[in-house]
Order: structure tokens, then C-alpha cells, then sequence
């Protein structure tokens, strides 16, 4: 017995030696070389407080639009490939648990031997036997390098990862469906304002009519006038055709059959105006893609921590215990076994296989680390790119309007002169008329490009809670 218990304790020393030399490195959070106090141009506030902490219905306040994002949400096909991507990584990491768990197996045999008689010696005769076994066998890889340990890791990392690729997507899901919904109520009104002008360039032809027949005009200027309302009516099939196409764009987004969609008046839509970015530090918390990036490269160095264990040797523990007998009669009587032991396996001929995997690895975790960085760049570039854009159409408001109010009263001043002098030219009509409506047309845009730019601003920021 003396001896069975030094043997284990050798076992034990020989785990213990190697595990006390450790070869994997111990992860930290990846350090960009940029200052992560500068990612935006400009910041609206200095704590923590974003949009990333504001939830998507108190952003985008249309009841409809609600209605949209939350069936986009319930059935949209990408996310529905996302979620199922974390069932099976959530799989995987539960796998990695089980790793390091000793394998047990039972085992039930029946062997005969019979021994041929030309293997039997003059002075030796070989009997046959029958042997019948009962028992289980266990076998444990000790962990002596931290392979195991980092293939859970490695696991879990993928594993967040998989969830922060899913909040990536809901959050780009809620920023298009917000964005369509914007666009086709801005062709709505778009349509109105063109059909509107329609109407008013059909008085402008029989206003110009009159005049021609009161021999104020030529009938050069009827047909500009009439050129004037078909160029009005030929933008109708454009709207019409875009009107459809992003309707479709919104039921594919839903999972749906293209059909209409049902929304308010783009005159209805109010503008979040509470922007704030927060500290650029929360880029790191709150934006699922840059959470994915970093998780990513988390997933890269623990891979290669696996590779750099696997270069060393591995140490198992195997045993057996159970019945064994020659006979049915006595299986049960003095026919206990066991077995133990350890085994020390180093490969020989694939050694240099294992060390080019360990530069792989290390390749493939650098490739990740300037993924994470060029991922928060550019998060901080659109966070500045979107509320540019949303303080620029801020802007053009008043000068808009006092553009459109000009052009309203040229328009009219114009008309007038028609009728009162003979020194007008219909062309003046006819150009203020066109400026007008692109005026309206503009300022349609200008509010367009308000509501999404709120939309981008949202998602760069990390998107709102759900």
C-alpha cells in the first residue's frame, strides 16, 4: 500500500510542477492608440448621460411608426438568424464547461480464447478461456496548461459576442424601419405639394389663355404655361413609383408581403431634439458593434492561448474498476479489479505543425485588435457625422421659410404685372413658380434630413433601450 501511495502522490507532484508553469497570457481590454476622449468632434454634453440610454419609443413618438419597428422586430428574418446564432454559440459554450470533466464509460464484455494446436507446446499446453467483465473506465486530461480553461473562455467570448451582434441588429432594424417610415411620409408630402402646385399651374393655363385672347400675351406663352403644368404632372409617376418601392422595402423589413403601409402625415412628425452623445467612453458600453469587435478579439487571444498549450505536453489520468471473471459462478465472488495510472504525451513529429498554428493565432488576433479599433473610429465619426447633420438642417429652417415666403410673393407680384403691364415677361412666371416649388420641395428635405439624422444619431450611439 506504501508504494500505491507514493505512486499517487508522484501523479500529484508531477500536476502540480506543470501546472505551476503557466504559458498562456492573461487577457486586457484592448488599448487603442488614439485618445478615447476625442472620438467625437463635438459633444452636446460632458457625463454619461446619450441617447443610447433613451428608449427607441420616446425617440420616435408616431404611434405607427411604433406599430412598424415592434412587428419588425417580433419578425424580421435577419434577426431571427441572430437570435438562433446565440441559441447555438450558447450551446457551444456549454460544451467548453464540459471539457474538463473526467469522461466515465461503462463496459460489459464477453471474450473467449481458443488457442490453436499448433501454439501448443509438448511441455505447455495453452487452455482455453472465457472472461466476463463488468466495470467503468474514466480517463481525465489534466488541465495543466490552461488549454481547457482558455477553450471556455474562448467560448464565452463567442458566446457575447453572438448576443452583441444581436442588439446590432435590432438596433440597425429600428433605425431602418424609422428611416423608410421617414422617407415615404416625405414623398407623401412631397406628392401633396406637387399635386397642389398642379392644380394651381392648370388656373395658371386658363388664366394665360384669357390674357392671350385680351392680346396681353402670344400663344408662346400659353405654351409655356402648359409645359410648366406638364412638368408638374411628369414628377407625379416618380413619387408614385418611390411611394411603392419604399412601401415594400418596409413589409420586407417586417417580414410581410409588400402591401401599403399604413402611417401618418409627415406634417405630424415631431423631431427628438434632446441629443445628447454622452462621454465617448460610452461608445464602449453602449454600441453593440464595438462590443462585438472587442469580444472578437477577446475570442482571438484566447484561441491563441489554446495554441500555445497545445505545443506542451499533455497529462492524463486513467483508471478502471469493476468484476472480472472466468466464470458466471464466481463473478461475483473475488473477482474485483482496478486500474490507474498517468501518462505523460509529448508530440514529436507535429511540433513544428503546433508552433506555425501559435503564429496563426497570434496573426489572427492582431487582425482583430485593428477591427476593434477601426469599429469604435468609425462609431465616433458617424456619432459626429449625425449631429453635424441634424444641427446643419437646423440651421436652413429660417432661411427656408423666408426663401418660400419671397418666392410666394415674386410669384404673386408676377402674375399681377401680367395683368397690369405689358413689359412682363411670362418667363419671370414661370421661373419664380418653378423656384417655389423647389423651395417646398427643400424644405421637405430639410425636415427629412432632421428626423434622420435623429434616426443615425440613435443607432451610432448604440441605439436606445428595449
Amino acid at each position: 500500500m506504501k508504494i500505491r501511495i507514493s505512486n499517487l502522490i508522484l501523479m500529484a507532484g508531477v500536476a502540480g510542477f506543470f501546472h505551476s508553469c503557466k504559458v498562456t497570457d492573461t487577457y486586457q481590454s484592448p488599448k487603442i492608440e488614439q485618445n478615447r476622449d476625442n472620438l467625437f468632434r463635438e459633444k452636446t454634453n460632458t457625463d454619461s448621460l446619450s441617447v443610447a440610454n433613451v428608449s427607441w419609443s420616446q425617440i420616435f413618438t408616431d404611434d405607427k411608426l411604433q406599430n412598424i419597428i415592434r412587428k419588425t422586430i417580433a419578425n424580421n428574418a435577419d434577426l431571427k438568424v441572430a437570435i438562433a446564432k446565440i441559441q447555438e454559440a450558447d450551446a457551444v459554450f456549454r460544451q467548453s464547461k464540459l471539457q474538463n470533466l473526467p469522461s466515465l464509460d461503462a463496459v460489459a464484455g464477453i471474450k473467449e480464447t481458443k488457442n490453436s494446436s499448433a501454439a501448443q507446446a509438448s511441455t505447455f499446453v495453452m487452455p482455453d478461456l472465457m472472461n466476463y467483465q463488468l466495470g467503468i473506465s474514466t480517463g481525465w486530461e489534466v488541465d495543466i496548461w490552461g488549454r481547457i480553461a482558455s477553450l471556455k473562455r474562448s467560448a464565452y467570448a463567442g458566446f457575447l459576442q453572438t448576443d452583441a451582434a444581436k442588439r446590432a441588429v435590432q438596433t440597425q432594424l429600428v433605425a431602418q424601419a424609422a428611416g423608410l417610415y421617414y422617407q415615404l411620409v416625405s414623398l407623401d408630402k412631397q406628392l401633396e405639394i406637387t399635386n397642389q402646385t398642379i392644380e394651381l399651374r392648370k388656373q395658371d393655363v386658363e388664366t394665360v389663355q384669357a390674357l392671350m385672347t385680351a392680346a396681353y400675351l402670344t400663344g408662346a406663352d400659353v405654351e409655356q404655361s402648359k409645359a410648366n403644368l406638364y412638368s408638374a404632372q411628369l414628377s407625379v409617376p416618380d413619387l408614385e413609383l418611390q411611394i411603392q418601392q419604399t412601401e415594400n422595402a418596409l413589409s420586407i423589413l417586417m417580414n410581410d408581403n409588400p402591401q401599403p403601409v399604413d402611417r401618418n402625415s409627415f406634417d405630424s412628425q415631431v423631431i427628438y431634439t434632446d441629443l445628447k452623445t454622452g462621454i465617448p467612453a460610452s461608445l464602449l458600453k453602449n454600441r453593440p458593434d464595438v462590443q462585438a469587435a472587442e469580444l472578437s478579439f477577446r475570442q482571438a487571444f484566447e484561441n491563441k492561448n489554446m495554441a500555445m498549450a497545445q505545443v506542451y505536453p499533455t497529462f492524463s489520468i486513467t483508471g478502471t474498476l469493476g468484476l472480472s471473471s472466468r466464470t458466471l459462478e464466481n463473478f461475483f465472488t473475488n473477482s474485483l479489479f482496478y486500474t490507474a495510472g498517468g501518462t505523460l504525451t509529448q508530440n514529436i513529429f507535429q511540433m513544428g505543425n503546433r508552433k506555425a498554428q501559435v503564429k496563426i493565432m497570434e496573426a489572427r488576433k492582431m487582425q482583430a485588435y485593428y477591427t476593434f479599433e477601426k469599429t469604435l473610429l468609425t462609431a465616433g465619426s458617424e456619432v459626429s457625422n449625425a449631429l453635424l447633420s441634424y444641427q446643419k438642417a437646423r440651421e436652413k429652417e429660417t432661411t427656408r421659410q423666408l426663401q418660400i415666403q419671397s418666392l410666394e410673393k415674386a410669384v404673386e407680384f408676377n402674375k399681377e404685372l401680367l395683368t397690369y403691364s405689358s413689359s412682363t415677361n411670362y418667363v419671370n412666371v414661370l421661373t419664380s413658380e418653378q423656384s417655389l416649388l423647389a423651395a417646398k420641395l427643400a424644405a421637405v428635405n430639410d425636415k427629412l434630413q432632421q428626423l434622420k439624422a435623429v434616426t443615425e444619431f440613435y443607432r451610432a450611439l448604440g441605439g436606445g433601450q428595449f
